[in-house]
Parts: C-alpha cells; sequence; structure tokens
C-alpha cells in the first residue's frame, strides 16, 4: 500500500526567462509574475497593501439598484 505521506506534488519552477512580466493593478508598472516576486501580481508590497486596504474598506463593489419597496425579497420565480 502506498503511503500519502511518501507520494509528493510536482513541483514548478520559473527561471527569470521563463518568466512573464504582467501590468501591476494597483500602479500600473511592470510586474514579475514568478514565484521570485513574494507580491505577485503586484510589484511590490505597498501595491499589494494598497490594494488590501480598499478591499478591507469596501471599496470594489459591484453596482447595484436597490429592489422597489412595493417588491417582495427573494427569488423572482417564487413570486
Amino acid at each position: 500500500m502506498l503511503e500519502l505521506a511518501s507520494v509528493k506534488a510536482p513541483t514548478m519552477t520559473l527561471t527569470n526567462a521563463e518568466a512573464r512580466t504582467v501590468t501591476c493593478p494597483t500602479c500600473g508598472g511592470k510586474s514579475l509574475y514568478a514565484p521570485a516576486n513574494a507580491f505577485r501580481p503586484f510589484c511590490c508590497e505597498r501595491c499589494k497593501n494598497m490594494d488590501l486596504g480598499a478591499w478591507a474598506s469596501e471599496s470594489f463593489r459591484v453596482p447595484t439598484e436597490a429592489p422597489p419597496e412595493d417588491l417582495i425579497y427573494g427569488d423572482a420565480k417564487l413570486q
């Protein structure tokens, strides 16, 4: 019987030549998308923390319209 502890998942290592350069979602600068960049897809810790702060303050929201006051909340199929 094969023990699960002895089975190792394959590891994927990228060299700098194989790594992609992507645009940082926060500042728009160049960011190395590889395991060597601990902040990927962000270019630096500052950009990563700015994005985290925006999520924490609920700056990222999906715009929605409130239902009219006279409608029952819930699944429209059940109404």
